[in-house]
């Protein structure tokens, strides 16, 4: 499929767009229409053809391409080079190389991920993370993944700086210095002893995220109760599923989550952290919660050799980011669309699903599916155009063009 020039064309001042000839991912389907934008949203051609009488400023044949929501990856430490968690001398800049390197792997919005850190870290790099780059994906907030963990799942995280909420609001305040950016927060359910905090944290629009955990599944359940809705990357970092007690990974199934509410949890597609069975596992009992994360760390992008995840050295060898000196995994060095990729043939499910379980799903975790994640009118004009393989072609944030592939 020849992709159409779009990027050097594209005007500040252009009012309609019309992409024509494309399959736009609306309804659970591919649909064969066009997509209309203006002023940075996806607008409905009706009252503009009959109450405006108004015709596309510049119309774009998109030669059967596929036009998605952009992807969102609510879990990513870095990239390029960049570890959110490490570099806070340099954090603006490296924020602002990640978002414009994300794009070319259809990324249109993220939340930068800090781990376990000491407080002074959160307090400096936290009120520093740029809220908006410019042609680069759009930062929904930050993602902290700890330091209120389990030590036994601790991971790649360093084991001095874990803590405990042991004065409610008060310690979470205390360690990050503020809560305002915070989009996610994951900690481990059984080490909150407070039973208000969690629901303290949802009212303050923070999605409350259960992981790096030993938790059984009433610990789950119960956190689940008090208003938590994410898992953070199923299977890893958690009590491996046992059929008397099955832990977090439990909650797919559960009776006890509340009626009308939706267990999301991210889930790694990389070829390395998630066997395709579990993929297909995961799939199959829950669908309606799926998300796919990157868990990406600095040496996305990079080639094997010693980085940084955080506090700690990483080491990547053979396509794979271990902690240095040792076979512990220590997050992902995928893409987004590899990730996509990865999940639709391991499980076999539709496209238009696969795409969704990075787009829609993602949004309707931290209740943003109004805005992004959809192509329906009057959401944000950030979307993708993908080819039957699922790559990207092209994408676009605010109705603008900032990534084309010449391949």
């Amino acid at each position: 499929m020849a992709a159409p020039r779009l990027c050097d064309c594209d005007s500040p001042t252009l009012r309609l767009l019309q992409l024509t000839n494309c399959r736009l991912v609306r309804g659970h389907q591919l649909v064969r229409d066009d997509l209309w934008v203006r002023d940075g949203k996806i607008v409905n051609p009706e009252p503009v053809f009959f109450d405006e009488q108004t015709r596309a400023h510049r119309r774009i044949d998109c030669h059967g391409a596929i036009i998605a929501p952009g992807y969102i990856d609510l879990q990513i430490n870095g990239g390029y080079g960049v570890d959110f968690s490490h570099d806070k001398d340099t954090i603006e800049e490296g924020v602002t190389k990640v978002a414009k390197g994300l794009v070319r792997c259809g990324v249109t919005s993220f939340c930068p991920t800090l781990v376990t850190s000491p407080n002074a870290s959160y307090h400096s790099i936290l009120p520093r993370i740029p809220k908006r780059v410019p042609e680069g994906a759009g930062i929904l907030g930050i993602h902290a993944e700890g330091p209120f963990i389990n030590p036994q799942k601790k991971g790649a995280h360093p084991e001095n700086c874990i803590q405990t909420i042991d004065k409610g609001l008060e310690t979470l305040e205390t360690t990050y210095g503020s809560l305002e950016r915070l989009k996610i927060i994951t900690l481990a359910p059984e080490k909150v002893s407070d039973p208000e905090v969690i629901g303290q944290l949802v009212a303050k629009g923070i999605t409350v995220s259960l992981g790096h955990s030993a938790a059984t599944l009433s610990d789950g359940e119960r956190a689940v109760q008090q208003g938590a809705t994410m898992i953070t990357h199923l299977f890893n970092a958690m009590l491996p599923f046992h059929h008397r007690d099955p832990g977090l990974v439990g909650l797919l199934s559960s009776d006890a989550v509340p009626q009308g509410r939706t267990v999301y949890f991210g889930i790694i597609s990389d070829g390395v952290h998630t066997h395709p069975a579990a993929l297909r596992i995961a799939y199959r009992t829950h669908p309606d919660g799926l998300v796919l994360v990157t868990d990406a760390i600095s040496a996305l992008g990079l080639q094997d050799g010693i980085h940084h995840i955080g506090q700690l050295p990483l080491e990547v060898r053979r396509g794979k980011a271990f902690i240095a000196g040792t076979e512990t995994l220590c997050g992902s060095i995928a893409p987004m669309d590899e990730c996509v990729r990865i999940f639709q043939k391991a499980t076999n499910c539709s496209i238009v699903y696969a795409i969704e379980a990075a787009t829609l799903h993602p949004a309707r975790c931290i209740n943003i599916e109004h805005q992004k994640g959809t192509l329906d009118f009057d959401s944000d004009a950030d979307f993708i155009l993908l080819n039957d393989e699922l790559r990207v072609l092209s994408t676009w944030i605010a109705g603008s063009c900032v990534y084309q592939c010449f391949k």
